[in-house]
């Protein structure tokens, strides 16, 4: 029976992949049981395209022979047998929380190893939050202490951790990206209105969340709305993404300077233009050594100004040279279905990015592994060290078990 169904997934795959599968086979191995083979040969020529108004950026892709019921079933889908090394012989996706309309699990997701608590924040700006000029988005927390093995082994398991709001001292204004930093959590906050200029918060992982910010300007000049924030392990250097989601979203000035990727040294205080060019600068992360940047350009998505889509949607590497430079963009992948949001590495050097229907999984030369299916849009999500990640899909937060490490484990510098 298990031969049979070997036999059947083979003629769907590469030349690889089926020879590993037929290894497997001969092994009297199985695939995880929530994990599926994605066969891109199936839509290579659909003959029926949908047009333009019916499939767009914002359109949910359904390969031939699926449902989006089946894909939720077997959320973790095999574009590429390399993927089957990541999410290892049992992978797992449990619903840990779910908030109605309301976008509570957005970004920022940071795991504290001596805490083993993973930090995020609700998003700022959603008409459905309320955030954005007249309430500050806010800062959340949950424990995976609580994410026992029965818990990761069921696939629902709402009200079974508790999520915990997080007041910071003095108060971080609409947070949005973050990142371990110095034994601390670094905020990237979007500001509020003109006079609360955004900016970079450290704030201590234990209560009572004391908090300072580290950087609010640039030569007496505000940046437009400061979106994600990463540490280049190489030189312990602050990068960061200014956009104007701010404006777009209705709590933030007009343009008030150049979009693009900020390099700031806290010992030395020095602030300079790492990159520019992007329509939307997004999520930002390195590779494991530090050599190379990735950069998303969340284009397509322009707030009131609604969407467009021969802007960007896509995530672009960079050199980073040995004074900490940018050079030589290429362009690594372009999504189809949402925009490329938080990005982050695993310890082998595999690029994940929250998309508009899970997590997509690249290698380093940018060929497409796999997904971990939500159906919905994953702005954002986080490795907890080996195995474990927490995944925000705005109005639903999620739970799942792989095999891959995510690299920067505390990112202590």
């Amino acid at each position: 029976m298990v031969h049979a169904r070997r036999t059947s997934l083979a003629p769907l795959l590469s030349g690889a992949t089926a020879l590993l599968l037929a290894t497997a086979t001969t092994q009297g191995n199985d695939l995880p049981a929530q994990a599926q083979v994605i066969n891109q040969k199936s839509f290579n020529v659909l003959g029926d395209v949908p047009p333009p108004t019916v499939a767009k950026y914002s359109t949910l892709f359904i390969p031939p022979g699926t449902t989006k019921d089946s894909l939720s079933v077997k959320p973790f889908h095999i574009y590429d047998e390399e993927f089957l090394d990541i999410i290892g012989a049992n992978p797992t996706l449990t619903l840990l929380k779910s908030s109605g309309t309301n976008p509570m699990f957005h970004e920022a997701a940071v795991w504290v190893p001596f805490t083993d608590d993973v930090f995020f924040v609700q998003n700022a700006g959603d008409p459905a939050a309320g955030t954005g000029l007249n309430r500050s988005a806010i800062i959340q927390r949950i424990s995976l202490s609580q994410v026992t093995a029965d818990v990761s082994a069921e696939r629902n398991a709402t009200g079974k951790v508790d999520v915990h709001v997080v007041v910071a001292a003095p108060a971080i204004i609409n947070p949005n990206g973050a990142t371990n930093y110095r034994n601390r959590i670094l905020f990237a906050g979007e500001g509020q209105g003109s006079r609360v200029a955004p900016a970079l918060y450290v704030m201590s992982p234990n209560a009572p969340y004391n908090a300072t910010v580290i950087l609010d300007n640039y030569f007496g000049r505000q940046f437009n709305s400061i979106n994600d924030v990463a540490i280049n392990p190489r030189t312990g250097d602050i990068y960061f993404t200014d956009t104007t989601y701010g404006y777009v979203q209705d709590f933030r000035p007009e343009n008030v300077i150049q979009k693009q990727v900020w390099r700031f040294n806290e010992i030395s205080g020095a602030v300079a233009v790492a990159a520019d060019g992007f329509n939307m600068p997004n999520g930002i992360t390195f590779s494991p050594d530090g050599h190379h940047a990735y950069v998303t350009d969340t284009g397509v998505i322009q707030g009131f100004f609604g969407r467009n889509s021969s802007f960007p949607s896509s995530i672009y590497r960079y050199d980073v040279e040995e004074d900490g430079t940018f050079s030589n963009r290429k362009t690594f992948a372009f999504i189809a279905t949402g925009v490329p949001d938080g990005v982050h590495v695993d310890t082998k050097g595999n690029l994940y990015a929250g998309c508009g229907d899970g997590v997509h999984v690249y290698n380093p030369s940018g060929k497409l592994l796999g997904k971990i299916w939500i159906g919905s849009t994953v702005a954002n999500f986080q490795f907890a060290g080996k195995g474990r990640m927490v995944i925000l899909a705005e109005t639903e937060l999620y739970y799942a078990t792989l095999k891959a490490e995510g690299a920067f484990p505390g990112q202590l510098y």
